[in-house]
């Protein structure tokens, strides 16, 4: 008990080192820090994460019949809500909620780091959506790495890994080339993609059916695990059906302004050059209800105010960083129960 306790405090104490970083770079570049309602009318529709439901029972006055509330899986609708009234720098680190996650790297409550940068509209013409959120993430990265391991570089598994900036670019076709030794179809050609595979060798499961289907199955098994293994690793340019809150690439309608980021085989951070046409907004959000439905998941409410706020944005790039799996990295931590005081394969075991 004794040395469980003093391994638990060591995790939560390096943990407090890299959120004092993190508020210590964004007060340096001139963020907001912003608190979001983690119980919300409406969550996020992404198509394979279920939210936490619950019931809001009127009380002490209040008007109003019950009404189904979630705890939310990303604080993004309400930060772009945030963009549109005319906030230009933000960042939070939030507790979020995905229902059924447990495993090494997953934890039904984690905690996320969300920030946005509203773009000038020359960069912006100019390809560089998301450029300044790369040099961001490269900063956090370093410095992070400073305060935890004591240097820039950092082992894991036994492989020295370098997160000195800058980091490596490599977009997702030319993985597919070199990590799989497959033409990608950017145009989304499932049956295309399905053949170059098999004349590879590599034989999808049948269950994989749409193209997002047999990328992921490609993807997950021959390409992920070999991602940062020397540096960090910013995937980016990924094919238009997977744009899910990023804007189409004006010079090439079949790549989507969306990048990961990949240290030792994980990912750690999810980013859009955001979306911010209302229209289009609502046409995605709706296909991803259908998709819901045709999957017997729960369909969620359309978020109007988002959906309104969306089109009133300014040309802004955003991220998500999974904060426990950073931490992990940079501690040397195997399992996301090694940095939570109280992780739910414990608790519910």
């Amino acid at each position: 008990m004794r040395a469980n306790l003093a391994a638990k405090r060591a995790a939560s104490r390096a943990r407090h080192l890299l959120y004092r970083e993190i508020r210590a770079y964004f007060a340096d570049a001139g963020f907001d820090e912003v608190e979001t309602p983690l119980l919300v009318p409406a969550p996020g529709m992404e198509p394979h994460v279920d939210c936490f439901e619950t019931t809001f029972v009127p009380e002490m006055g209040a008007a109003g019949p019950e009404r189904t509330m979630w705890l939310h899986g990303s604080p993004e609708f309400a930060m772009k809500r945030l963009l549109a009234d005319g906030y230009e720098r933000i960042f939070q680190i939030t507790k979020v909620f995905r229902n059924g996650e447990i495993a090494t790297h997953h934890n039904p409550e984690f905690t996320m780091l969300e920030f946005y940068r509203a773009i000038g509209a020359e960069d912006e013409r100019a390809g560089r959506g998301y450029g300044p959120i790369l040099i961001d993430l490269e900063e956090l990265g370093a410095r992070g790495a400073v305060a935890i391991a004591g240097s820039e570089r950092i082992r894991v598994g036994g492989a020295g890994i370098d997160l000195t900036p800058p980091w490596d670019r490599l977009t997702v076709e030319e993985a597919f080339a070199t990590r799989a030794g497959i033409e990608l179809p950017m145009d989304g050609d499932a049956e295309l993609l399905l053949a170059r595979a098999r004349e590879r060798g590599y034989d999808p499961p049948p269950s994989c059916t749409s193209f997002d289907d047999v990328f992921f199955s490609i993807f997950l098994t021959m390409i992920e695990p070999s991602l940062g293994w020397s540096r960090p690793v910013f995937l980016v340019d990924w094919p238009a059906s997977m744009a899910a809150l990023a804007k189409i690439r004006s010079d090439d309608h079949r790549v989507a302004e969306r990048f990961e980021l990949y240290v030792a085989g994980r990912e750690l951070a999810n980013g859009y050059h955001e979306l911010n046409d209302a229209a289009e907004q609502r046409r995605r959000l709706i296909a991803e209800q259908e998709l819901r439905r045709a999957l017997g998941k729960t369909v969620y409410p359309l978020d109007e105010s988002f959906i309104e706020a969306v089109g009133r944005m300014p040309p802004a790039a955003g991220v998500a960083v999974g904060v426990d799996r950073l931490l992990m990295l940079l501690g040397g931590w195997d399992s996301i129960a090694d940095v939570l005081l109280f992780p739910a394969a414990e608790e519910l075991a």
